[in-house]
């Protein structure tokens, strides 16, 4: 929905109570944001989270601690069993989201980069049990998948995980880990939107596979692909980071070519030209694109009740940007909104069980790595 105009608002920064010791509570106005923002923890280098039912949350931190954090910030308990995580460069303990049906299985499904043979590296999806109590722990971890193939260097994993509405398939998404072709390559997972069943069994779009794709292949010709949504009306959303601009958000369709490195919206770095996507037709284009780039991080469809303006429209982290930017959507359209500066990299947008907006900061603790709470301003 579009927001209609507003005034310019003040923000009141409310420090955690408790989350650090030696935090201070401090009181800060700005112009033009019109909601109020609360930090409530902090923590070393976050990258996602998601919320329990009982209001705790999991948070991901890089180098490849799981949290389980109290509702209130204050507690933050190490959650065992996560498996050696190669956190160098863009590598990190990615995303972490829980199974349909959590209340009953207990499942987490969460993402990581990992060392391979030859120093080659790679992406992998795997489910564990939680086990509550003093010592949390993730019991029977299981790997489901690993992007294909494994290559050298650092960069572009991407690592998104969602579930399709009901509860069938899960979505993960694979970088192209800056090699550029992989994105194109029917063999190659990397640079794609997967299909998986919950157990991991590739589950892709059957006209690519009968093309001989790659059988967990939904879409390719992707990037950086750092945030995955579904919406209420079952439209798949999808955002990554462009090269030198051209930062995307797709509607993912399956079986469509969305052109990576073929076309973009941006250029190389260094300056050499990419064909904008106006000059080839037949890949798919993105709905809304930036250029200077945002640096997309994090992505959710909103749905809750606090900001009812906003009620299906998206929100993105930005990282370079130092943003939170609001995409209007209206059914299969898409626009660009708001773009609120937030003072810090913004790795993950998360919506809260009562309708507030959740973000993690990019940084370290205690140097903008903090859990901030967005409610509306009285």
């Amino acid at each position: 929905m579009r927001l209609l105009p507003i005034a310019a608002f003040s923000l009141t920064l409310i420090a955690c109570t408790g989350a650090q010791p030696g935090n201070s509570q401090e009181s800060t106005a700005r112009p033009g944001l019109p909601f109020t923002v609360t930090p409530v923890a902090d923590f070393d280098a976050p990258w996602a989270m998601t919320f329990l039912p009982d209001g705790r949350m999991l948070v991901t931190e890089k180098t490849g601690t799981l949290l389980l954090v109290s509702a209130d910030g204050k507690t933050k308990t190490p959650v065992s069993g996560i498996p050696a995580v190669d956190s160098a460069g863009q590598g990190a303990l990615k995303d972490v989201v829980l199974a349909p049906g959590f209340a009953r299985n207990k499942l987490v499904y969460f993402s990581y980069s990992e060392a391979g043979a030859g120093g080659n590296k790679g992406v992998v999806l795997a489910r564990g049990t939680l086990a509550d109590g003093p010592s949390p722990a993730l019991r029977n971890v299981r790997t489901l998948f690993r992007a294909t193939p494994y290559v050298t260097g650092n960069g572009h994993y991407s690592g998104r995980i969602v579930f399709a509405p009901d509860g069938k398939h899960l979505f993960f998404t694979n970088g192209e880990r800056q090699k550029f072709d992989p994105a194109q390559d029917p063999k190659s997972t990397l640079g794609k939107v997967l299909r998986l069943t919950p157990d991991g069994k590739p589950a892709g779009d059957p006209g690519l596979t009968a093309r001989g794709f790659h059988p967990a292949i939904w879409s390719y010709g992707h990037r950086n692909l750092l945030g995955i949504a579904f919406d209420k009306a079952g439209n798949l959303w999808e955002q990554e980071m462009g090269p030198q601009g051209g930062d995307e958000v797709n509607l993912v369709l399956p079986g469509k070519n969305y052109g990576y490195p073929i076309v973009s919206d941006g250029d190389h770095y260094g300056g050499a030209d990419i064909p904008d996507h106006k000059t080839r037709p037949e890949f798919e284009a993105p709905k809304v694109s930036w250029n200077p780039a945002i640096s997309p991080g994090g992505l959710i469809v909103y749905s809750g009740k606090l900001f009812p303006q906003w009620k299906g429209d998206l929100f993105i982290g930005g990282l370079s940007s130092q943003a939170l930017v609001r995409v209007d959507v209206s059914g299969t359209h898409a626009a660009k909104g708001d773009q609120w500066p937030m003072g810090a990299r913004i790795r993950e947008v998360e919506e809260g069980p009562d309708g507030a907006i959740w973000l993690l900061e990019d940084g370290r603790d205690g140097s903008q790595g903090r859990l901030l709470k967005l409610t509306p301003r009285n």
